[in-house]
């Protein structure tokens, strides 16, 4: 399970670089971080100490990569483009857990190689699980987050500005609206069951076809 978190983390970072690539900034490419290979996407910090803490404390199980960096002024139009580069990422695991989950039908209703509830299964679960966690969790509107670039590009003009300046807080800012604002974890378990309802549709509509 460490080994899929780790490598789907590296997946949600080259996404973002490869979005960039295709508008117009070279730059995580350069660096060597449009790679599947997750190494260079590892930041000891948020990849390992912050998910391990919250494992072990029974809270919240959250954490990142190191972020792919993008020049905003190489891109094509800076601002839309941004939010493109930004949903690349729940986007990829979104489709990382859709991956997961067929892999569970396939492997353990269809071919019968591994019986239910045993830990193959167990382990494919938990990867539709954190990858979902991961799309959602990223796509809340709190900077730095993903979903905080979609929502500057959304904004009036006027707001941009203000509401952008509160990435300088980063990872303080999160985690004091993730532990101390009611309702958030709600919402992120909300999303990712909404994105699980779709993922079986999807899985319904292709084994229909």
């Amino acid at each position: 399970m460490i080994a899929l978190l780790v490598i789907s983390l590296g997946i949600h970072e080259a996404a973002h670089g490869w979005v960039a690539l295709k508008c117009g900034d070279p730059t995580a490419r350069d660096l060597g971080r449009i790679t599947l290979n997750p190494i260079p996407h590892i930041d000891p910090f948020m990849t390992i100490l912050l998910p391990a803490i919250g494992y072990l404390s029974g809270g919240f199980i959250f954490g990142g990569a190191k972020p792919v960096p993008v020049n905003y002024y190489n891109l094509r139009s800076p601002l839309r483009d941004m939010a493109l580069v930004a949903i690349a990422g729940p986007a990829s695991n979104f489709l990382l857990a859709g991956f997961f989950f067929l892999c569970r039908k396939v492997v353990v209703y269809e071919l019968d190689i591994w019986r239910p509830n045993t830990l193959g299964e167990l382990v494919l679960v938990q990867a539709v699980i954190f990858n979902l966690a991961l799309a959602a969790f990223n796509l809340l509107p709190i900077p730095p987050l993903d979903g905080s670039r979609v929502m500057t590009w959304l904004l009036p003009r006027g707001l941009r500005e203000s509401y952008a300046g509160l990435e300088r807080f980063g990872l303080i800012l999160v985690l004091l609206v993730v532990f101390f604002v009611p309702g958030v974890r709600e919402v992120v378990g909300q999303t990712m069951a909404l994105m699980l309802r779709g993922i079986e549709a999807m899985v319904t509509l292709g084994g229909a076809w």
